[in-house]
């Protein structure tokens, strides 16, 4: 009877690894999605970027190796290595009233864990990946750092959503659905639209975009949908069916670039050329490792990449919120601080919920490092 159970046990943890493998494999905590065509005609079919049905990087990446994704939800399972804090982690209620401004020359983003912010460039009113449930999805991560420092019904009326990519923890259904009627525009990679048709957004106000596209919202406000290294997917059947991307934001005075997510690789000088110089750049410096490099930048990669960039204020995100990797939370911040200090890098480094004014009020704190022996180093 003990040999029976056993033997079942180990059955059933091999099968809860090989359905957390094929979750890996495709990045789907759900069910499966079905991608219609694109919004905009035939811009999918005719994009540099789609070919044999499916999205891909300037550098191929690829990897299906069942065995590998196999240890890896093993080791995501089994292994501990200060991946959340054991301390609650500091956070402030989001102030609204940089957000809200109203002056032509000013730049502030206020970070709300992970990829999610609310930027106020000259006026303008933009939010990025707004993921503001503390659960991504029904088996996905949890944040880890506090519910989203913002009450939804308090935000004014929104100038634009930028989405990077369709993964959960950079588009999420609720938050989509809360915000809808406050937003005047989406502005999505090619592909991502019917996602927010799905979320109830009407089709007039989203704009699907490829790599190097452009748009004029206004006679001062310009965006333009730039490349990345990564990949897309939500369901088990549409790996890399709809497109990823970074974002340049321009204004009257001031130029952002939004990374969202993605490996470091040569498109960053590139963008840099095109549209540089950039007085913030907001870049992934989180969830990396040595088996998916190619598609999460080391930390000395996000400073390298914001170099190539020709940024002056570098804002880290994609870290401190959802256990997606197998480093310590931590980790991230004290690499990257350490490389960016070596290069003359500044940084901000604001808690969640905090806001970085351009020009006026750069948070400089490294306030991870308080967490560290607490969590058990």
């Amino acid at each position: 009877m003990l040999n029976f159970r056993a033997r079942r046990g180990k059955l059933l943890i091999t099968l809860i690894l090989i359905i957390i493998s094929v979750m890996f494999m495709n990045n789907t905590f759900s069910t499966i999605n079905k991608i219609e065509d694109d919004l905009n005609g035939n811009k999918i079919k005719n994009s540099p970027q789609h070919k044999n049905g499916r999205f891909h990087n300037y550098v191929e990446w690829q990897d299906n190796s069942f065995w590998n994704f196999l240890g890896t939800a093993w080791d995501f399972l089994f292994t501990g290595n200060n991946r959340t804090p054991e301390a609650k982690l500091p956070r402030k209620m989001a102030d609204l009233s940089y957000f809200c401004s109203a002056e032509d020359d000013h730049l502030s983003a206020t970070w709300l864990g992970h990829s999610s912010l609310m930027i106020n460039i000259d006026g303008y009113k933009l939010l990025t990946d707004p993921v503001y449930e503390k659960k991504v999805s029904f088996f996905g991560p949890t944040r880890y750092n506090g519910e989203t420092p913002l009450n939804i019904e308090q935000l004014p009326q929104i100038d634009v959503v930028i989405i990077s990519h369709n993964h959960y923890d950079h588009l999420n259904k609720y938050s989509i659905e809360s915000l809808g009627k406050k937003v005047k525009r989406f502005i999505v990679p090619l592909g991502v639209g019917n996602e927010l048709i799905d979320c109830g957004i009407p089709n007039e106000k989203i704009t699907e975009m490829d790599w190097w596209d452009e748009i004029k919202i206004d006679d001062y406000l310009i965006i333009a949908a730039t490349p990345s290294q990564h990949f897309s997917g939500r369901g088990l059947m549409d790996r890399n069916k709809s497109l990823w991307a970074s974002f340049v934001i321009k204004a009257k005075h001031h130029r952002i670039f939004f990374g969202g997510d993605g490996g470091y690789f040569d498109g960053f000088k590139k963008i840099g050329t095109k549209y540089g110089p950039f007085d913030m750049t907001f870049l992934e410096c989180g969830a990396y490792n040595e088996k998916w490099h190619p598609i999460h930048m080391f930390p000395e990669e996000t400073v390298k990449a914001h170099m190539d960039l020709k940024g002056n204020i570098l804002h880290p995100i994609h870290w401190g919120t959802f256990n997606l990797s197998l480093h310590p939370w931590y980790e991230p911040m004290q690499r990257l601080s350490l490389a960016a200090g070596k290069a003359g890098i500044k940084t901000a480094t604001p808690v969640v919920g905090s806001t970085t004014v351009f020009g006026k009020s750069i948070p400089s704190e490294k306030w991870w490092e308080k967490y560290v022996q607490v969590a058990g180093k």
